[in-house]
C-alpha cells in the first residue's frame, strides 16, 4: 500500500507549539510520557490476554515476556523506545496520533469501566498530549505497530509540522515501537541519546513501572514499589535501604509509616519516613523540607509536593501514590481539588498517631525525634487549630522540678493538691530560668513550673490555653496565689504612696509601681500586662517591627531590706536623690532578670559604681 498523507486536525501548529514549547516545564520527561505510554500498552496486553490466551506474547523468543526496551546506538541521534504490548492498528494510529487530545488509553478505560465498573487496570495516561511531548527532543518521531491479534504493522510518521504519514510496515510480533530522530542538542542541553542520561531518567521516573525497562540487555527499573506491600511484609532492611535511596542518606529512618485508601472515590498507597536526623543543610535555610513524592500508578510525577503535609510536618520524608488526583496535561502540576487535601488530613493524621505510639512505647527513641524536629513540630500548635489538641500531647518539655523531658500528661499527674492551674516560663533554657524570680512563691508553694525554651514556644504558648481542663499561665503575670489577697494590701498600709513616689522617678518606664504577692527573695520583678514578652520583643526588634506598648508593671518584694530602706528614705525629702536613684536600679536590676535591654545602661553602670562605693 502506498504511503498515505494526512493533515493533522485544525490547528495542529498552534497545539503542537504548546505541548513543545510550554506544556512541560523539563524537556526530559518526554521519556516518561513514552515508557508511561508502553506500559499501559502492555497492562492492555496482559488484561487482554487474560480472557483470549492468544494475545499473551510466547514466554521465550526475541519479544520474550512483557517488556520495554530502549534503543539508542552509540554516536547515532535516534532514540527508540519499543515494547510488545497491545498495539494499534491503522485506524487506531490515525485517530489516537493523528487527533490532539484524544486518548486512546481513555477511550479504553471508559469502554471497559462501562462494562465492569471499576474493575479495569491502572493506566496512566489521561488527555493525549504526552505523546507529543517526544517533539521536544525529536525534529522526525516514526510510530511502527502491530495490533495484537492481526498480521498487518503499521508506520506512522511526522516532524510534528502539521501532518503525517501512514503506510503499511514489518514487524514480527506485536507491540509498539516509537523512534526518535534526536534533535542535535545546544550548548548546555542533555544528549539523549547518552546511556548514562538514560538510565538516571528512568531511575527518577519509571523507576516502579512495573513492566522490565531495558537498555544493551541490562534491567533499568526495580519494578517493586515498596508501598504497595502492606506493612507487615516490609522488613526493617527493605525500610532502612527505600529510605536511604530516596532521601540520599546513610542512615537508616527514625521510623516508618505505611497505610492505604481504598474508597470508591479516592484510592492511595502512602509509605512515609521520620527521619533520624535533620539534614546538615536544615541548619542553614529553616525552611528546608525533607519532601513526599507524588507519584501516579507508579508513574513518578512530582517532589516534594507540598499539598501532601502541613508544613509543620515538613521533615516526613516518602511517597504516595494516588491513581485518582485529576493531574493537569503535563502531570507536572495538579489541579486544584479536594482530593489532595483528604489526604493531606489523612497524613497528617497518621503521622501524629505514629508520634504518639512512639512516645508511649519507645520513650528514648522519641526524645530523639524531639530534638531534632520539636520545634518544627509545635508550629503546628499556631497553624493547625484542628490537631491542637493532638499535637499538645506530643509535646515534650523541662520543668523547673525535672532535669528530664516531660509531657503535660506526665506534669498534671504531678501536680499537688490545691493546684489548679500550669505555670510555665519562656526563656532561653532551664539554666536562665531557674534564676527567675517569678519562680519564688511557686517553688516555696511546691509547685513545678513548665519551662519552654524554643524561639517558637513565645509564639505558640498562648494557644495551648489549657491542658485537660487546666488552664496555662504565665508565672510572669500578676498570679495573687494568696487566695485572701492580703499580703499587697497590709504592704500598701505599711508603705502608704510608695508605689507613686517611684513610678514618678522612673520618667516613665513603668506603666505602675506596686508590692508583689509573689516574690520571696528577689527584691524586685517586672510583671507584663499587655506589653510582649522579652522574648517576642527581642525577636520583633531583631526583625525591624514596632514594639507594641503595653503595661511594664514593677513590682517590689516589701520584705526585702532593699525595700524596706528605701520606703523609710522616701518619708524624708532629704533622701529624694537616693529615692531616684533606687528606684533606677531596682528597674535596671528586674529588667536584666528578664532579658531586657536597659533603659540607659550608662547610666545603670554609674549608678551601680557610686553605691559600691558609698
Amino acid at each position: 500500500m502506498s504511503q498515505e498523507k494526512h493533515e493533522f486536525q485544525a490547528e495542529v501548529r498552534q497545539l503542537l507549539k504548546l505541548v513543545v514549547h510550554s506544556l512541560y516545564t523539563h524537556k526530559e520527561v518526554f521519556l516518561r510520557e513514552l515508557l508511561s505510554n508502553a506500559s499501559d500498552a502492555v497492562d492492555k496486553r496482559r488484561y487482554a490476554a487474560l480472557t483470549d490466551p492468544s494475545l499473551a506474547p510466547p514466554e521465550s523468543g526475541p519479544n520474550g515476556p512483557y517488556r520495554i526496551v530502549l534503543e539508542a546506538p552509540p554516536g547515532g541521534k535516534t532514540l527508540s523506545v519499543s515494547d510488545n504490548g497491545i498495539g494499534m492498528d491503522r485506524d487506531e494510529l490515525q485517530k489516537n496520533l493523528g487527533t490532539i487530545a484524544r486518548s486512546g488509553t481513555q477511550e479504553f478505560l471508559e469502554r471497559l469501566k462501562a462494562v465492569q465498573g471499576q474493575n479495569a487496570p491502572d493506566l496512566i495516561g489521561q488527555f493525549g498530549v504526552g505523546f507529543y511531548s517526544a517533539f521536544m527532543a525529536a525534529e522526525k518521531v516514526s510510530v511502527v505497530s502491530r495490533k495484537a491479534g492481526q498480521e498487518k504493522a503499521w508506520r506512522w510518521e511526522s516532524a510534528g509540522e502539521g501532518e503525517f504519514t501512514l503506510e503499511e510496515a514489518e514487524r514480527s510480533e506485536p507491540g509498539t515501537t516509537v523512534e526518535l530522530t534526536l534533535r542535535k542538542p545546544e550548548a548546555g542541553e542533555p544528549d539523549f541519546a547518552d546511556a548514562a542520561l538514560l538510565k538516571r531518567l528512568v531511575k527518577r521516573y519509571s523507576d516502579f513501572v512495573p513492566t522490565p525497562i531495558e537498555l544493551a540487555g541490562e534491567t533499568l527499573n526495580s519494578m517493586t514499589p515498596l508501598w504497595t506491600k502492606p506493612a507487615k511484609d516490609i522488613t526493617p532492611e527493605e525500610h532502612a535501604g527505600f529510605y536511604r535511596r530516596l532521601a540520599r542518606e546513610s542512615e537508616a529512618p527514625l521510623e516508618s509509616i505505611r497505610f492505604s485508601a481504598e474508597g470508591a472515590s479516592l484510592r492511595y498507597d502512602a509509605l512515609l519516613y521520620v527521619p533520624a536526623k535533620a539534614p546538615l543543610d536544615w541548619l542553614l535555610d529553616p525552611e528546608k523540607r525533607g519532601g513526599i513524592q507524588l507519584y501516579s500508578k507508579r508513574v513518578f510525577i512530582m517532589d516534594d509536593c507540598r499539598g501532601l503535609a502541613p508544613d509543620y510536618l515538613r521533615f516526613l520524608r516518602g511517597v504516595v501514590d494516588c491513581p485518582d488526583l485529576p493531574l493537569n496535561v503535563s502531570r507536572e502540576t495538579l489541579q486544584q481539588d479536594r482530593s489532595l487535601g483528604l489526604i493531606q488530613e489523612r497524613v497528617t493524621r497518621k503521622t501524629l498517631e505514629s508520634l504518639k505510639a512512639l512516645l508511649e512505647n519507645d520513650r528514648k527513641k522519641y526524645e530523639a525525634f524531639w530534638g531534632q524536629f520539636g520545634r518544627i513540630l509545635k508550629e503546628g500548635l499556631y497553624t493547625d487549630s484542628a490537631e491542637r489538641d493532638r499535637l499538645k500531647e506530643l509535646v515534650l518539655f523541662e520543668t523547673s522540678r525535672s532535669e528530664g523531658l516531660s509531657t503535660f500528661k506526665e506534669y498534671s499527674a504531678r501536680m499537688p493538691e490545691g493546684q489548679k492551674e500550669v505555670y510555665y516560663l519562656c526563656g532561653d533554657s532551664r539554666a536562665a530560668l531557674l534564676q527567675s524570680p517569678h519562680l519564688e512563691a511557686l517553688n516555696e508553694k511546691g509547685w513545678e513550673v513548665v519551662f519552654f525554651t524554643d524561639a517558637v514556644d513565645e509564639f505558640v504558648v498562648g494557644l495551648l490555653h489549657d491542658w485537660d481542663g487546666k488552664l496555662l499561665r504565665s508565672a510572669r503575670e500578676d498570679l495573687r496565689l494568696d487566695e485572701k489577697h492580703a499580703a499587697r494590701e497590709e504592704a500598701e498600709k505599711a508603705h502608704p504612696g510608695l508605689g507613686e513616689v517611684l513610678k514618678s522617678k522612673l520618667s516613665g518606664l513603668a506603666a505602675e509601681v506596686r508590692f508583689s504577692e509573689k516574690l520571696t527573695q528577689s527584691p524586685s520583678a517586672l510583671v507584663n500586662e499587655g506589653a510582649p514578652s522579652p522574648a517576642i520583643e527581642k525577636a520583633m526588634r531583631r526583625a525591624g517591627h514596632p514594639v507594641p506598648e503595653g503595661r511594664r508593671i514593677l513590682e517590689l518584694n516589701p520584705s526585702h531590706p532593699v525595700v524596706e530602706k528605701l520606703a523609710q528614705a522616701a518619708k524624708g525629702d532629704k533622701d529624694a536623690q537616693v529615692v531616684e536613684e533606687y528606684a533606677q536600679l531596682l528597674y535596671g536590676l528586674a529588667a536584666l532578670r528578664e532579658g531586657l535591654p536597659l533603659p540607659d545602661g550608662g547610666k545603670f553602670s554609674r549608678l551601680v559604681a557610686d553605691l559600691m562605693a558609698r
